[in-house]
């Protein structure tokens, strides 16, 4: 069997994370400031009106979405759906609660008149109130929340509550560093991000326990050792594993985000980042963090004996 790494390669992965962690720390401080102020929020969550459209010919989408802002729509976003000779679009445009329904009927009649010669025809059309999508959002949110927590519960039964710690600051360094790449590159945050980063969540999670598992392992049964030695021996172990899951997930994330079309673009993009970063988390966040709550731990162990010492 062929081996893309050595299965007897020694990196000292424990002593690049004094330079890793302040690169970790300025991504996700700048990933949540932008997350907070330049995310956009799909119609899902912001409330509008969704507009499924069929036409008799090719009709670009630049063009779809000039004639919408001629027209003072706000919040446009238009996508192929279906096979290409279909020629459908989905037409997302924002709205207020009070004046969905007009809006609906002025878009309708802005596309029959700026389209009147490609035979256009409405063939479905959903509306999302703000107050629903504003739910939705929070809703999405409490689904990662409780996903998290759930997790921390999972990693402390079944190794040791010392290990929860990284494994949960490691899938939020994740999740916060694509939603600001998607903040930076003005990808809308919908439902489908949402499902998108739960799977992104299991992903990084299932590559942290490979490692912790390891670790497990030598501590059983090389217990004379340091903490700092097992979580190196096991990255080193899991290396070519890691390299291979991540390496072959990546190739059919990026080639359904490149040639899988529009619509399930945004959601391959997420994953596709997540493969990415949740690798790099799993050895160079969750690790650091996991020894850090190992000296803590450590040092609150040695305090009684120094305050009976003094006494």
């Amino acid at each position: 069997m062929r081996e893309f790494i050595k299965h007897n390669i020694n990196i000292e992965f424990t002593s690049k994370f004094k330079f890793t962690a302040p690169i970790s720390v300025l991504l996700v401080v700048g990933s949540v400031i932008l997350m907070l102020t330049k995310l956009q929020y799909g119609v899902d969550f912001r409330g509008g009106a969704e507009i499924q459209l069929k036409f008799n010919e090719e009709v670009k989408l630049e063009e779809i979405r000039k004639s919408m802002k001629a027209g003072g729509f706000k919040g446009v976003t238009a996508q192929t759906i279906g096979e290409a000779s279909e020629h459908e679009v989905l037409l997302k445009v924002q709205g207020d609660e009070s004046n969905l329904n007009q809006i609906t009927e002025d878009v309708k009649t802005a596309l029959l008149k700026s389209f009147a010669n490609s035979g256009v025809d409405v063939r479905k059309v959903d509306i999302v109130g703000p107050k629903a999508g504003a739910q939705l959002r929070i809703t999405g949110f409490q689904a990662m929340l409780w996903a998290l927590i759930a997790i921390m519960v999972y990693i402390g039964l079944r190794f040791d509550f010392k290990y929860s710690p990284g494994a949960i600051v490691a899938l939020f360094h994740d999740v916060s560093i694509i939603l600001g790449v998607y903040a930076l590159t003005g990808t809308e945050f919908t439902l489908q991000t949402v499902a998108a980063l739960l799977a992104v969540i299991g992903y990084s999670v299932n590559d942290t326990v490979i490692v912790y598992d390891r670790v497990r392992e030598h501590e059983e049964k090389y217990a004379g050792l340091d903490l700092k030695t097992h979580i190196n021996n096991a990255i080193n172990e899991t290396l070519s594993r890691t390299f291979l899951t991540s390496s072959t997930t990546l190739f059919v994330s990026l080639a359904m985000y490149i040639w899988g079309g529009i619509a399930i673009r945004d959601f391959f993009l997420a994953i596709s980042l997540g493969v990415i970063i949740g690798t790099y988390s799993s050895i160079f966040v969750a690790a650091p963090v996991t020894l850090i709550f190992d000296r803590l731990n450590q040092d609150k162990g040695k305090e009684p004996s120094k305050a009976k010492v003094s006494a």
